[in-house]
This record gives structure tokens, sequence and C-alpha cells, in this order.
């Protein structure tokens, strides 16, 4: 299986994914807002415009019934039986907006407008200059069958997606635009990267091996402080040139995975870093039993190096890196520096670094996160700033 293969998944964690998705995101928020406010007051201006259509013809109907009501005062002896019509429903109130007669299915009546819409009915109020009957208010009720919103929900759901696309596409193209700088500016670290690390093969090589022919039983001790000292100094770039490489050339490489005696194999890396260790003081705290995890051995000794490198890294001088091996689980804790607690979820981002006094690019903890989810192996964090970190994975 290629790694290559995952990178779509990985890539959804870097800074630039992410910062993509913000971006958008506010974006995407920022226009449904307006064309949510734009649809609002489309929505109130056709209500308007209906009720403006409207208008003439219940003012009509409240003429004619005005005009009954007047033959009715005049005639009131004779008739007594309110004036109706099948065209319109009707009501009179007083001049302190008591009813006197009302034939509304919807009594709720606002006597300060002078047509709304109420429910499923239009009203229209009409004020009589000559109170017949004792009528101050006429209201006329039609039945409102709402088909002028199902067109203007149409219109609103068309032209609102249509708008929404248009949008959307732009936005992408602004949010690619903005971003631009920030992935060149990743692309150029990258290539720098890259050819730096086919500069560092030969004289590292070349160093570390001079390193282990040299006889120290001859030397002087404090020549062979010294040579410790270049020791430590060559496998400390040893470790970031082995990273760089990982990160730029072998990826794409196909997976052998094997069965790991994993005590023996943190054994054996905790003596390569034992010269690191003690450069600062350091001492190693171990608790290992047996466990073993069918795995690639090239990305295993990635994890662990990044894992114990970190600890010494980021440890105070004189500390301790504590390493507990149950079965399916390693811990890896130090008494370093520790980071915030909101910076926890950073800590696998590419060249993301808490600590600008250390040296490295950033990269060691983003590879170990890319090779542990391929793996699918779990791993938490736990960390206090100035108290130290703890690293627990589980498979």
């Amino acid at each position: 299986m290629l790694v290559s293969k995952n990178k779509a998944t990985n890539l959804w964690l870097t800074s630039e994914r992410k910062s993509f998705l913000r971006f958008l995101t506010l974006y995407i928020i920022m226009v449904l807002t307006i064309l949510a406010t734009m649809a609002s007051y489309y929505y109130q201006t056709q209500e308007k415009l209906m009720l403006s259509n409207q208008r003439d013809t219940l003012s009509e109907y409240a003429y004619k019934h005005a005009k009954k009501l007047k033959s009715l005062h005049e005639f009131f002896d004779d008739r007594t039986f309110y004036p109706r019509d099948n065209k319109f429903k009707s009501a009179i109130y007083d001049i302190e907006n008591k009813k006197i007669f009302s034939q509304l299915e919807d009594t709720d009546i606002s006597f300060n407008k002078e047509i709304y819409i109420l429910d499923n009915h239009i009203h229209f109020v009409k004020t009589l200059d000559e109170y017949y009957l004792g009528t101050r208010f006429i209201i006329i009720e039609v039945k409102d069958d709402g088909a002028w919103k199902g067109v203007i929900w149409k219109n609103i759901m068309v032209y609102g997606l249509a708008f929404f696309l248009l949008f959307f596409i732009i936005g992408l193209y602004l949010a690619k635009l903005f971003l631009k700088p920030m992935k060149d500016s990743i692309n150029l670290l990258d290539r720098f990267i890259k050819d730096t690390t086919h500069e560092l093969n030969t004289p590292l090589s070349a160093i570390l091996a001079n390193i282990e022919m040299m006889d120290t039983k001859v030397m002087e001790e404090k020549n062979i402080k010294k040579l410790n000292r270049i020791n430590v100094a060559a496998k400390t770039v040893s470790s970031l040139y082995s990273d760089l490489t990982y990160l730029t050339l072998e990826q794409e490489k196909l997976n052998y995975d094997e069965h790991i005696d994993v005590k023996e194999f943190i054994e054996q890396r905790v003596e390569y870093f034992d010269i690191l260790a003690k450069s600062k003081k350091l001492i190693f705290d171990l608790d290992l039993n047996e466990s073993n995890i069918l795995m690639d051995k090239r990305k295993f000794t990635k994890v662990i190096d990044n894992l114990i490198s970190n600890a010494i890294k980021y440890n105070k001088r004189a500390g301790t890196i504590g390493i507990v091996l149950k079965q399916n689980e390693l811990t890896v804790w130090d008494t370093g520096v520790g980071i915030d607690q909101d910076k926890i979820t950073l800590i696998f981002d590419r060249y993301k670094r808490f600590n600008n006094s250390e040296g490295g690019f950033g990269i060691g903890l983003n590879i170990v996160k890319k090779i542990i989810d391929e793996y699918n192996i779990s791993i938490d964090v736990e960390s206090k700033y100035n108290e130290g970190t703890t690293m627990v994975l589980q498979w």
C-alpha cells in the first residue's frame, strides 16, 4: 500500500486546508446572511404590492357596504337585517373600537392599519365620517388563497440558489487567491528542505563514519569530551536529516510490515539517543514489558525516534524521560517545558513550533501523526506548561 493513498486524508489537517475552510465558512455565512436579508426584503415588498393591488377592490367593497349601512340606518324601523355579500365578510365597530356586529373569522382587528394580512385573511379597515348605526369602522375581510406566496417562494428559491452558486464560485476563487501567498511560502520551504537534504547526505555520512572509526582509548580526556560533543551534534543533525529525507524522498516507498519486538527496539533506540540525553544530564526511566506490533520498521523508527528526540529537545536540564511499555500501549513522558492547553491540538501541524529557542523545522510530530494515522494507532497528548508532556500510543 502506498502512503500517497493517505495524502488526501492527511492534508485535511494541514494549516492550508484549515485556513481555506475557515475562510470559506465565514464567507458562506456572510453570503447566506445577505441572501436572507434580500429574500426578506423581497418578500415584504411583494406582500405590500399584493395588498396595494387588493386595496382598490376592498375599498370599493367598503364603499358599497357603507351605502347599505346608511340605508339600513335611515330605514331601521322597517329593516333590521344586517347587509351581507357573498364576495366578502364584514364587521362594524364603534368609536371606542367595540364590536357592534361581526361576520369575521379572524376577530383580532388592527384599527391603526388600513390593510393587512391576518392568518389566511386580508382585512381592510374603512373609517366613516358619519356614524351610521353608531359605526365608526367598517372591516372588510376576504380569503387569502396564498397563491402570491407560492410565486414569491419559488422566485426566492430559484434566484437565491443561482446567486448562492455564483457567490460560492467567487468565494472559491477569492479563497485560493488569498491563500496563494501562504501556499507559495510552504512550497518554497518544501523545495528548500528537499535541496538542503541532498546537500547534507555526504558530509553527514562522513562525519558519523569518522567518529565511529576513532579510537578513544588513545585520546586524552579533554579530546574525548570534544569528540562526544561532535557526536552529539552529528546525531542531532542526523535525526533532522532522517526526518527531512522521509518527508521529501521516502514517503512514496512501499510498506514492508513485519512483527517488531517493541521492548527490544526501544532499548536499542534509547541506547542510540543516550549520548544526546547525557549532553543535557537527562536520565531515562524505563518500565518496559513485552509487546509486539505489526508495522514497517522504517516508519516505526521514525515514530519512536521523534518521540524520544522531542522528549530530549524540550526537556529541562537534568530532567527525566520516562518510557512505559505495556501490551499494545506505549507512554513517553518528560519533565520538560510543556505547552499551553489550547495549543495541544496544533502540535501535529507541519512547521508548527512552540519553542523558538530549540532547533528543527517543526516536522517531526507531523510525520508521527501521518504514520500512526496510516496504521490506525491512536495518540493522546497531555501537557502542562513548565511541567512536562505525556504522549500515549495505543494500537
